[in-house]
């Protein structure tokens, strides 16, 4: 009798991708125990990304391009689109995918054993990032999950997410009702999460790598590594857009009535200054803990463009 494969759609959103994406379709198609549709969307591009997308989805059944909708200006928005215009009618999964990555041969197989075994709704992993000099690093997001860490963090890069049909169809839901608002979250894969955890959906974060994350010039996100990240991530902080997005997302969950959220949604420097002891709850990493209650003291007294 023949094995039932999960049936898995994995979403694609691609921009100027030529000098990655063939190798990372390989890597997507290559999966072990899955049947694999890919649904690639592309924002308008100078490289030819369409043109090769076109002609290779023309020569595997398995890959399908949706028509062209616009410019999206970022990868959220076009990952959106694709939540919004796959049918999801017939699948068991639903999984993200970057244009620039390799995936581990078993990594939807994996993903599919752990959300069966673990009795959960949705899971996302640890990844190796790599450099074109060859250097390595693994980043770990595999902590224990705490009370509100969704509203503050993602769940690990959205390229490992892996979600049930079910989960999806009622982000999906959601979604079509706030479209508007939902153009301006900036990154869909700590949306996905925050959805997923404030509707009491479960969620497994596997502390194996199940990809090599590739990192470049281009990187809309990247690696959270060094010194350099560290002050990256304050400038976004002390420029408003972390706690605009923090804000956003509360609302858009409509957990802005919450006795916890209403302390310091409108984040006045009493509210921050309470909020900051709330660090262990707020975040999964003890550094992060750290960082956030430094944050919250600093946006606190020097202000910044979301207050």
């Amino acid at each position: 009798m023949p094995v039932k494969h999960p049936k898995v759609a994995v979403l694609l959103a691609a921009y100027n991708g030529m000098q990655w994406i063939e190798e990372q379709v390989a890597s997507i198609l290559a999966q072990s125990g899955v049947d694999v549709t890919l649904y690639i969307s592309i924002d308008p591009s100078t490289d030819g990304t369409e043109v090769w997308c076109s002609a290779y989805a023309d020569e595997h059944p398995g890959v399908i391009v949706l028509p062209a909708a616009g410019t999206f200006g970022g990868a959220s928005r076009n990952f959106f689109r694709l939540i919004r215009d796959v049918e999801f009618q017939g699948y068991d999964l639903v999984a993200f995918s970057d244009q620039d990555d390799v995936w581990h041969a078993d990594k939807l197989q994996r993903a599919a054993n752990a959300i069966i075994r673990r009795q959960v709704d949705a899971y996302s992993s640890n990844v190796t990032a790599f450099w074109p000099d060859g250097t390595t690093h693994l980043l770990d997001k595999a902590q224990p999950q705490v009370e509100w860490d969704y509203l503050f963090e993602a769940a690990g890069p959205g390229c490992t997410y892996v979600m049930s049909k079910d989960l999806v169809d009622q982000l999906k839901s959601s979604m079509l009702v706030n479209w508007q608002p939902l153009q301006d979250v900036s990154l869909h894969d700590w949306y996905c999460y925050a959805f997923a955890r404030r509707h009491g959906y479960r969620w497994y974060i596997d502390p194996d790598p199940s990809m090599d994350y590739r990192q470049h010039e281009h990187n809309q996100v990247g690696a959270n590594k060094g010194l350099n990240s560290l002050i990256a991530r304050y400038k976004t902080i002390h420029d408003g857009w972390w706690f605009t997005q923090v804000r956003l997302i509360a609302r858009l969950l409509g957990q802005d009535s919450d006795p916890f959220v209403r302390t310091w949604l409108n984040l006045r420097r009493i509210q921050l200054m309470r909020l900051s002891f709330g660090a262990w709850r707020c975040r999964r990493r003890v550094r992060d803990k750290v960082f956030f209650f430094c944050i919250c003291w600093a946006t606190a007294v020097i202000g910044n463009n979301a207050t």
